[in-house]
Order: C-alpha cells, then sequence, then structure tokens
C-alpha cells in the first residue's frame, strides 16, 4: 500500500471557503476516482490554516492510473477554478505503512 499524505496551507480566513468548496464539488470527483480518504484533517494548534489529507492506493501504478482518471474528469476542472487562490502552497508526500500500522 502507498498512502499520499498532502499538506495544503489554505489563506488565511479561507478555511471554511475551501472546506464547503472541497466537500461539495471536489469531494464526489475524488470518491468516484480515488475512494475514500483514510483521513482528513484540519490544524487546531501549531502552523494553523492547514488541511491534512490521506489516500490510499495499492501501488503508485494505482495511484498514477486514478489520479489520471480524475484529473480527466471536467468536474475535476471545475473544482480547481472554484477554488483557485485558496491553496497558497502544498506539500506531498508519498508513504507506505509499517507492518504494525493500523492502516495497512
Amino acid at each position: 500500500m502507498i498512502v499520499d499524505v498532502r499538506t495544503y496551507n489554505i489563506a488565511p480566513r479561507k478555511m471554511d471557503s475551501y472546506l464547503e468548496l472541497f466537500e461539495q464539488y471536489a469531494l464526489p470527483v475524488q470518491r468516484k476516482y480515488i475512494g475514500e480518504p483514510l483521513g482528513y484533517f484540519v490544524t487546531v494548534s501549531g502552523t494553523l490554516n492547514q488541511v491534512i489529507h490521506m489516500w490510499g492506493f495499492e501501488s503508485l501504478a494505482d495511484l498514477e492510473v486514478r489520479r489520471a482518471k480524475r484529473d480527466a474528469d471536467p468536474a475535476w476542472a471545475d473544482y480547481l477554478v472554484r477554488t483557485e487562490g485558496l491553496v497558497v502552497s502544498q506539500q506531498n508526500n508519498l508513504t507506505r505503512p509499517t507492518e504494525w500500522s493500523v492502516i495497512r
């Protein structure tokens, strides 16, 4: 299993707008092609205005195929336009669970 861990830094005072748009426009597309997230979080201390989410894939090839299908969907392009300017920066880490991890 590969876990895609993404951290998005959201523009200050725009978190509610971002989350609303994600839930309404991106989540249905993500669920269709990527599946349910393993976790979707917002920070409450430390570095604020961050969204951290994790998505599971069988392999790197699986990730690439699913993302390509999602990216080709016009609904995904619509979501990207609607959220333009809300994401200030992002960090992406591909990880693998350990043998004793709850997420496997």
